[in-house]
């Protein structure tokens, strides 16, 4: 049994790691809008896997995706908004929902406003805290987004499935996604 010593220890511990996790989320969302590489790249383990819509991306390969998606862009945000942590031991899953607004030029409708979610696998590797996998859900959208880029080696996904109920792909343990190769 804990004594009261061992109990404040965890709990000061859990807080630990969730401020980790949440510096880690809010360090990839300052990443990508300054396009800061090592930033986002910070986030990820090496052997992460990034599910964004139907595609499914290693790390490199998705940093270069996103990167070029937002260089389409005059300006764009990501806000950060619930963020829920499940601590488990040395991993941890996570669902923060976000807002996206991006700025583009030359469009009869230069603004889009977009919302969804990061579902997240965290492991802490050596003591630090990083995303394993991760799913990314776009639930809404206000004007339609130009053709995303076609970068890097991605694989097609088994459907995610979103919807609000425990079906969602936010209620999977432990979160798992990986690459599969695209035959076409």
């Amino acid at each position: 049994m804990l004594n009261e010593s061992d109990s404040i220890s965890a709990d000061v511990q859990a807080l630990v790691d969730r401020s980790a996790i949440t510096d880690c989320l809010h360090r990839y969302a300052r990443g990508m809008d300054r396009h800061d590489r090592e930033m986002v790249r910070s986030v990820y383990h090496d052997d992460a896997i990034d599910v964004h819509g139907s595609q499914a991306f290693g790390v490199e390969n998705f940093i270069d995706w996103a990167f070029a998606y937002h260089a389409e862009q005059l300006h764009h945000q990501h806000y950060l908004t619930n963020i829920t942590i499940e601590l488990d031991g040395d991993t941890a899953h996570s669902e923060t929902y976000y807002l996206f607004v991006g700025r583009y030029p030359d469009r009869e409708t230069p603004l889009t406003l977009a919302g969804g979610r990061y579902v997240d696998r965290f492991e802490r590797r050596s003591r630090q805290w990083a995303i394993s996998k991760r799913v990314c859900t776009a639930e809404w959208r206000t004007a339609p987004s130009s053709k995303l880029p076609d970068r890097g080696t991605p694989s097609v996904v088994p459907e995610v499935v979103v919807s609000q109920d425990l079906n969602d792909v936010s209620y999977v343990r432990p979160l798992a996604v990986e690459l599969i190769v695209d035959a076409r």
